[in-house]
């Protein structure tokens, strides 16, 4: 039987911080696996054990790492508690999760909330550990408070300068630096002014969230302002864009295709709707496929994956995805097959039109597999001489299905 793996969270205040319960593992530890500062915690003399700091990248050096001190009393170290944004989601994966035993310590976000008077439960939490500041956008709501995980000295000048450009300049700022240790130090002040030098590595961002007047204000359901995105007029419109979303229905953890992504309205909509949701935007043209990577940075979610060239061909290799939406090159031969083809049985395939050419097809496959056929038309009021009249947008023909488990 493989033999278990502690995990050990470690504060800032190191060895005089842990538990007596952490500090019999360590002692009894023949290989101690963390970063060089956790391992610079551990008082050597109370800590004999062999030290093995993690190289870079970690991720893929880990099972390798593991099976060198297979049969050994392995004792890992993580900052704080390692099931949050730590080692012990990737030790689990790795080794599985019955071979760990984890000893948290309380983690910065808890520390943080304690010296604000902030309800944990009350607070989002962003991480910028190995994630671009745009990684925080989707978290700017008016009111909210945020704390954010730094990756190092630099971050807060990074969020104030974000702030600042994302219309949430007047926004608070406080940064708490070593907690847990008797060096902590707290900085304060606001984005628009934030003048504090780099300081500590070791620090967390507490943001307090105003909008400035005048900012566009980017609600948390499907549907944003059209001007919230870069375009060149190839753009599902804000209401078609929302009911579009309803019917694709995203789901924490889920992956989308967005085909014919324009300017990545649908892939970026679908993400932000939970951090944990993916999506892949298929788009043929390198101009545009730059714009849906603009956008998706602005809008939070830099996580997209953009894949360029034409589909059906470009989407070979792709990951299985939970749905699909189709929102141009419907005529292209054998993409809406393709597609089908892809999704698993209890997946959902969404595909919008405005010509007869394509709604043909449309129909064609309503015939056939069934699902949901409607016609979207929105119109907006406009002066007419000196009165008010509507003016109708092109109708949208959209269908919607999910496939059966007894469909191929």
């Amino acid at each position: 039987m493989n033999a278990a793996i502690s995990v050990v969270g470690i504060g800032a205040d190191g060895w005089d911080g842990l538990p007596e319960a952490s500090r019999r593992v360590l002692r009894a530890a023949e290989v101690l696996i963390g970063g060089p500062r956790q391992l610079g915690l551990l008082p050597a003399a109370d800590c004999p054990g062999e030290r093995v700091p993690w190289p870079s990248p970690l991720r893929p050096a880990v099972p390798g790492l593991l099976a060198a001190h297979e049969g050994r009393a392995v004792a890992v170290l993580a900052s704080g508690d390692p099931s949050f944004h730590g080692i012990a989601r990737t030790l689990a994966e790795t080794a599985g999760p019955d071979r760990l035993r984890v000893l948290p310590h309380p983690s910065s976000v808890s520390y943080a909330c304690a010296r604000l008077g902030w309800p944990l439960e009350a607070v989002e939490t962003v991480s910028l550990v190995a994630r671009p500041p745009a990684a925080l956008t989707a978290a700017l709501h008016h009111g909210r408070r945020i704390l954010v995980l730094s990756e190092g000295a630099a971050t807060p000048e990074h969020v104030a300068a974000l702030l600042r450009e994302r219309g949430y300049g007047p926004s608070r700022l406080r940064v708490l630096e070593q907690l847990g240790s008797d060096r902590e130090r707290l900085l304060d002040g606001t984005a628009d002014t934030w003048a504090h030098a780099p300081g500590d590595p070791l620090n967390v961002i507490a943001v307090d969230c105003v909008r400035a007047p005048g900012a566009l204000r980017l609600g948390a359901t499907p549907g944003l302002p059209d001007d919230a995105y870069e375009h060149d007029g190839q753009l599902t419109k804000r209401y078609v864009r929302a009911a579009t979303l309803a019917a694709l229905a995203p789901a924490p953890g889920e992956l989308l295709w967005d085909i014919g992504g324009g300017s990545g309205s649908i892939g970026i909509e679908w993400m932000r709707t939970h951090r944990s949701c993916r999506a892949v935007a298929v788009e043929k043209s390198p101009e545009r496929a730059g714009r849906i990577t603009r956008n998706a940075d602005r809008l939070g979610v830099p996580g997209l994956t953009v894949v360029t060239g034409p589909a059906p061909a470009a989407l070979a290799g792709l990951p299985v995805p939970d749905a699909v939406f189709i929102g141009g090159g419907l005529t292209a031969p054998g993409l809406i097959d393709a597609c089908w083809d892809a999704l698993p049985a209890g997946g959902r395939l969404v595909a919008n039109t405005v010509t007869l050419e394509s709604e043909a097809l449309l129909a064609a496959r309503h015939r056939r597999h069934g699902g949901e056929l409607i016609r979207l038309s929105v119109s907006a009021a406009v002066p007419v001489g000196g009165f008010t009249g509507w003016r109708p947008a092109m109708p949208v023909t959209q269908w919607s299905v999910t496939k059966g488990s007894e469909e191929g």
